[in-house]
């Protein structure tokens, strides 16, 4: 039984990591109704951004961690001034295939900046297991995902309220309805996709450096956007709460499966077995557990 909890314990810890980089999906989601493909991109720009300032000009971490927020919000605007801008009320296919376009150039820009190679990110947070729990249950879980997990945490909780009890969160619920009809009663659309991809580079780092550490700040950081799908699929595209419901279900379900199923069917199932239970889920609520229901009058 101490080893179930531990694995559960551990697949908590990682879902609330995964659903962390699904709040960058769902902010520019409810902003523009587009599914941001460059999020992944971001993610990787910037924890490489971050090592790359540490090590060109050998700061501490502490210095390079408040000039890497401030790249990541200029790219945020940049991004909404020279891109989302003239594409407003054009269909959201045009949208998606900008964000497409988007994660190859942040992609070849970080390396060309920084370098291809892999890097090693040092936190102040040390990897070893929690003392009380090994000592007392007999239970392994890290230090560092407790405390990686407490900070994704705290970030979300964060957004969840900015979103949901503040004048931004309603032009955003406006913004996301209907573009043409928030520029209409006077919301600065403008303004307010700035604010989000702002928010969303913020979250891409502190997404970057916490998976950066973990797994080495490499090109694969862009494929951990991937696990936020099933998350999304979940929790549903437009809903934060749900992010991080499904980010939890996809954590603990992917490493159960991995433990007791796996052994079974082979090794790997931790790869797939999200996309599995994301394509079932589809299968009986579409929209996610709290997203919303689309009805279409004809």
């Amino acid at each position: 039984m101490n080893f179930f909890f531990e694995v559960l314990i551990g697949g908590l810890l990682s879902g609330v990591m995964y659903a962390l980089v699904a709040i960058g999906f769902v902010l520019i989601y409810k902003a523009s109704g587009v599914f941001n493909f460059a999020q992944g991109a971001m993610v990787f720009f910037a924890a490489l951004t971050c090592v790359g300032i540490i090590d060109k000009f050998g700061v501490s971490i502490w210095l390079a961690i408040p000039l890497t927020i401030v790249v990541m919000i200029a790219l945020g605007l940049a991004i909404e001034r020279i891109v989302l801008r003239p594409l407003v009320n054009q269909p959201e296919i045009t949208l998606f295939m900008a964000t497409i376009g988007l994660a190859f150039f942040i992609e070849g820009l970080a390396q060309l900046l920084w370098g291809s190679q892999v890097h090693k990110l040092d936190l102040p947070i040390d990897d070893v297991p929690i003392p009380f729990l090994l000592d007392n249950y007999n239970i392994i879980v890290s230090q560092f995902d407790v405390t990686a997990a407490g900070i994704c945490a705290v970030l979300v909780t964060a957004l969840a309220l900015l979103f949901s009890k503040t004048k931004v969160g309603r032009a955003l619920r406006a913004v996301a309805d209907d573009h043409q009809a928030a520029l209409a009663v006077g919301i600065p659309l403008q303004q307010i996709w700035a604010v989000v991809w702002a928010v969303a580079g913020l979250v891409a780092l502190v997404a970057g450096l916490l998976w950066g550490a973990r797994n080495g700040v490499q090109f694969a950081l862009t494929f951990i956007a991937l696990k936020a799908l099933p998350v999304l699929i979940l929790g549903g595209f437009t809903s934060v709460p749900g992010a991080i419901v499904g980010g939890l279900i996809i954590g603990a379900s992917e490493k159960l499966a991995e433990v007791y199923i796996g052994p079974m069917v082979g090794g790997g199932i931790e790869g797939w077995f999200p996309y599995v239970l994301a394509l079932l889920f589809l299968l009986v609520r579409p929209e996610g557990l709290f997203g919303e229901k689309i009805i279409r009058r004809i």
